[in-house]
């Protein structure tokens, strides 16, 4: 049987290479999408997580959520690495489907109730959505499966400042209240995704199998791929989200440690991700990974997208 999941995403090229790898691989099951500030406003977000699933002909509902913070000041979209609209250069598309009517958190209690213990939350944005359901409704920490979290560093290391990586620094509170409630969570942070990197090569081999949908990945990337070029002087660009969506269907990739997780709220190191908090339940985190093998089932899995799209619209008669 797939493992059910949602996804609580900001798409953001990376989002949207995690969320076509997820929708290809027939090991699971995507219920929903969740949207979040972060790479783009909350309202670009559910709109191209929407588009998102009608490309891959994909049931999954959308449900918009947080447009801001819980308490610290809302920073910029990173419009400088994902483009004005989210995927680089590419125009706006326009979604035929409506998002659902519940706010993410009332999607996120209410899903997982219904399917109580069998779905994994996702959470590849920052993790405002996830503190509002824990506010909601707390019996979220027994009814979600489990919580596996792209964020953090557990080597004192950032992307968006010196020693903070950016969907714990967008929201802090929020992450500190996830790492704090008594559930299972797994720690997906750059001490792995910036570990494992693609070139051009792998999305045009993706475009090849998959032209619609790898075509797509493969244009938006290349603004992407400038990002990263301009900052580390190599054209590759890190796995964030899709080492995430690898966590849950691949772990034996990753080598793991127990410890648990703590965020600092204010100050200079805002956003810093401190491992040994006393007192709280430990959390997974990946600190070693295979990412010759990761890059390889990226590429593999995502170059089916369209097949498996095709499938779903074979079955719906569309």
């Amino acid at each position: 049987m797939a493992q059910k999941i949602i996804i609580d995403t900001d798409p953001g090229i990376d989002d949207a290479m995690a969320i076509h790898m997820a929708f290809a691989n027939p090991r699971l099951d995507v219920v929903g999408l969740t949207t979040v500030f972060g790479n783009v406003t909350v309202k670009q977000a559910t709109r191209n997580a929407l588009c998102l699933a009608e490309m891959a002909h994909y049931p999954a509902a959308v449900a918009g959520g947080a447009a801001i913070p819980l308490t610290r000041e809302p920073q910029p979209p990173a419009d400088f690495v994902h483009g004005p609209e989210g995927f680089g250069t590419l125009p706006v598309m326009r979604p035929a489907r409506m998002a659902d009517t519940r706010n993410a958190a009332r999607y996120l209690v209410e899903t997982c109730a219904e399917a109580r213990g069998e779905i994994i939350i996702c959470a590849v944005g920052p993790l405002t959505n996830l503190a509002a359901a824990l506010a909601l409704d707390a019996a979220i920490t027994r009814t979600a499966a489990r919580v596996v979290v792209m964020g953090g560093s557990a080597a004192r290391h950032g992307n968006v400042t010196a020693c903070a990586e950016a969907n714990i620094w967008n929201d802090p509170h929020a992450a500190d209240a996830v790492f704090a409630a008594d559930w299972d969570v797994t720690m997906v942070g750059l001490d792995v995704t910036e570990k494992t990197q693609c070139i051009p090569a792998d999305f045009q081999a993706i475009a090849v199998q998959s032209p619609l949908i790898g075509g797509f990945l493969n244009e938006a990337t290349s603004f992407y791929f400038d990002f990263h070029e301009a900052k580390t002087g190599t054209r590759s660009c890190f796995m964030h989200d899709p080492s995430a969506i690898m966590a849950i269907t691949d772990p034996e990739l990753f080598g793991f440690e127990n410890t648990p997780i703590s965020v600092v709220c204010e100050g200079e190191e805002i956003g810093r991700t401190v491992t040994g908090a006393d007192g709280r339940r430990p959390s997974k985190v990946a600190m070693k990974v295979d990412s010759d093998a990761a890059r390889r089932v990226f590429v593999e899995i995502t170059g089916r997208a369209d097949a498996a799209a095709g499938a779903r619209k074979t079955e719906d008669g569309n």
